[in-house]
């Protein structure tokens, strides 16, 4: 049963207006445009508050969480925070009722989530994560794309560069749970979304120590290289390699089917297919990112019954990967999925 008769009565607040990317305020205006009501802030930082109140004036302030969830009546909560803390904050929110869209990644453990999930089911409440990259042109195009090249294989992707990464909370291990998961979770939730199939286990492999030593993290700085194979039950399989000490990097996104192969960038998408034995390529643009249909149909889900796109089940499988990841690759074997 819905739970709003219409979008205008969410009403929606973010945790965190920190000045990185202005994603607090991003938050918000995508929010509205889905139709709910910008309603609290919650930020530590006072003159983050002072920006907060001047792009949405008469929204309501506050500077701690416990505050907010005591004295207001907002429905909804963005969580615009480290990675370490949204499993913390998120359920604080879920016990006390309220909605959550939590950042990408959702958390960095699988037992996060499977505690933030418990919560969400417990208190009836809603549980999302911001997968607005789940509609990115590039993988629309490629979901497209990979009917003419029969049965997929593989899918491999690869982000990837030498160079130093900047010295900020991202690039704490403890804080941002390593190098695989900033932009990561994002190509693992593309590859989810092509390879149509249970997970069956996952390999990682790690390699750290070349920028640590110039780094303000030392010991705790994100991994400098890392490598993820998943296999699925159709018998396909992924890889996704990320690394700061890549001299040249390969094709950033590419799927190989049983009749051909589909190379995408940002830009640009090529598809080679084969007519006796000659190959036959064809290129053509990506389309456009879609990212608003994720707030969309939040409001949808809340006011119409509408099927939650990105529930906290799938929200899970990208961190169940990453997590079982970072394992193998301390224990050197792979790991069994828990979750498909």
């Amino acid at each position: 049963m819905a739970k709003y008769k219409k979008s205008s009565e969410i009403k929606v607040g973010v945790i965190g207006y920190g000045g990185a990317f202005n994603m607090g305020r991003a938050h918000l205006k995508e929010m509205e445009k889905a139709g709910m009501t910008p309603y609290a802030v919650a930020e530590i930082d006072p003159e983050r508050l002072k920006v907060a109140t001047q792009d949405f004036p008469g929204i309501e302030t506050y500077s701690s969480v416990a505050d907010m969830l005591k004295k207001s009546k907002v429905n909804l909560l963005a969580i615009i925070t480290p990675h370490n803390t949204h499993a913390k904050l998120a359920m604080q929110c879920l016990n006390a009722g309220r909605h959550v869209v939590c950042e990408k990644p959702l958390a960095i453990t699988t037992g996060e989530c499977d505690a933030m999930i418990a919560a969400a089911k417990k208190n009836k409440v809603v549980l999302s994560t911001y997968h607005n990259r789940h509609w990115d042109g590039i993988v629309l195009e490629a979901i497209e794309k990979i009917k003419l090249i029969g049965d997929v294989v593989r899918v491999d992707i690869q982000m990837s560069n030498w160079q130093k990464p900047g010295d900020w909370w991202r690039t704490s291990k403890t804080i941002s749970g390593g190098l695989l998961y900033d932009w990561g979770v994002h190509l693992l939730e593309y590859t989810l979304q092509i390879v149509n199939s249970e997970i069956v286990e996952v390999s990682g492999f790690l390699k750290s120590g070349v920028w640590a030593k110039e780094s303000i993290w030392k010991s705790d700085t994100n991994e400098d290289d890392g490598f993820v194979v998943v296999r699925y039950k159709s018998g396909a399989w992924s890889t996704l390699a990320m690394s700061n000490i890549e001299s040249k990097p390969g094709q950033f996104f590419k799927i190989t089917g049983t009749k051909g192969t589909v190379m995408l960038d940002w830009k640009q998408c090529e598809v080679i297919t084969h007519k006796e034995n000659q190959a036959i390529s064809v290129t053509s643009p990506v389309r456009k990112n879609e990212g608003w249909k994720l707030y969309q149909n939040v409001a949808d889900h809340l006011t119409k019954d509408n099927k939650l796109i990105i529930s906290p089940e799938w929200a899970r499988r990208p961190i169940h990967i990453l997590d079982l990841a970072c394992k193998s690759a301390k224990l050197g074997k792979a790991m069994k999925a828990k979750y498909r």
